[in-house]
């Protein structure tokens, strides 16, 4: 692991850093990146469809620019490369949705110290509480899964399997690629009500509407029933919202919808044993703390013994990093 190099440089850097990640989050909002498109205009053409404070949006495309985000030449902006592939809504590859979501976010974490000095959520459980809240974090959920989902399925040995439940599965990123990537497979798509219009839209999207359907549930409040049992169950990043007992119930349901000789795979943010490393699930189980009563990033002792206490065996860890530190535990149910 690389040592970080504390001085009164890297640290003040750390404290400023919000700096930027408001200018970000601020252009992604306003939806600077698309009106820019492809073009090189200059502010006064982009403040004709945005409708803002001239003056502002001058120092916030500055700001982008020296960020390395947006181009300037001669007054007028163009995108970069990478602005255009990940910030613009016309990509296939925004990223956006996630970023409004961090946005979201924020106020929470400006008053941890509070929530640490009280012992409680400074936030509701913000996913579902309004409708741009909810579409940034459903199709935010959609953003990171397509980071993962398109290689992981190439990897993830599913060929026996017959139907796989997306236990918490939002969008169905992970139940789409895993279908698109084993002929013979379909999937069940389980989640609250609200997340069905987003998940079927997806489903649409990727042509699987044949083998990819959507149960609505609520797999904290609910026993999951279903007449035919599956083979395999992916859960992801669903048990960092609740306290131990209840993720374990969690694993306890997901394991009834299965078949004796199932695989269950759990993708969350795993901690190591000591719980300080590695770095994003540590921040993430902060994050948690800040919006749940009892949510927390869990070890990989933690959910190796969730899934023993529901009959799981031959339990291991996937040799899998994504690209904020997660991890993936594979069991089999007895």
């Amino acid at each position: 692991m690389n040592k970080e190099n504390w001085n009164p440089g890297t640290l003040l850097d750390v404290s400023g850093y919000y700096w930027k990640t408001c200018a970000l989050h601020t252009g992604v909002k306003l939806d600077i990146f698309t009106v820019i498109g492809s073009d090189t205009v200059s502010c006064d053409v982009i403040n004709k469809k945005l409708k803002v404070d001239e003056r502002g949006l001058s120092m916030l495309l500055n700001a982008l620019a020296a960020m390395e985000l947006l181009v300037k030449k001669d007054e007028s902006y163009s995108n970069t490369s990478p602005a255009l592939t990940f910030l613009s809504k016309e990509s296939k590859q925004y990223v956006g949705f996630m970023i409004l979501h961090h946005h979201h976010l924020m106020e929470s974490w400006h008053k941890m110290d509070k929530a640490i000095i009280e012992g409680k959520p400074t936030r509701m459980r913000s996913s579902f509480s309004d409708e741009e809240r909810r579409e940034s974090f459903l199709m935010g959920m959609f953003n990171i899964g397509m980071a993962i989902a398109p290689d992981l399925s190439k990897k993830l040995d599913l060929s026996e399997c017959k139907r796989l439940l997306d236990f918490g599965g939002g969008p169905g990123t992970y139940a789409i690629h895993f279908c698109l990537a084993n002929p013979g497979l379909t999937a069940s798509v389980y989640d609250l009500e609200a997340t069905r219009p987003f998940a079927e839209k997806t489903i649409r999207q990727f042509n699987v509407s044949d083998r990819v359907d959507f149960i609505s549930g609520n797999y904290t409040e609910e026993e999951f029933t279903c007449p035919d049992r599956f083979d395999a169950a992916w859960l992801s990043h669903i048990l960092h919202g609740e306290g131990p007992e209840q993720a374990g119930e969690i694993i306890g349901k997901a394991v009834s919808a299965l078949k004796p000789g199932s695989k269950i795979f759990i993708h969350d943010f795993i901690l190591n044993d000591s719980k300080d490393s590695p770095l994003f699930p540590a921040l993430f189980s902060l994050n948690m703390y800040l919006g749940t009563p009892n949510g927390k990033s869990y070890s990989e002792t933690e959910i190796s013994n969730m899934l023993t206490a529901h009959g799981v065996k031959n339990i291991k860890r996937l040799s899998f990093e994504g690209p904020t530190q997660s991890g993936i535990l594979i069991g089999i149910t007895s």
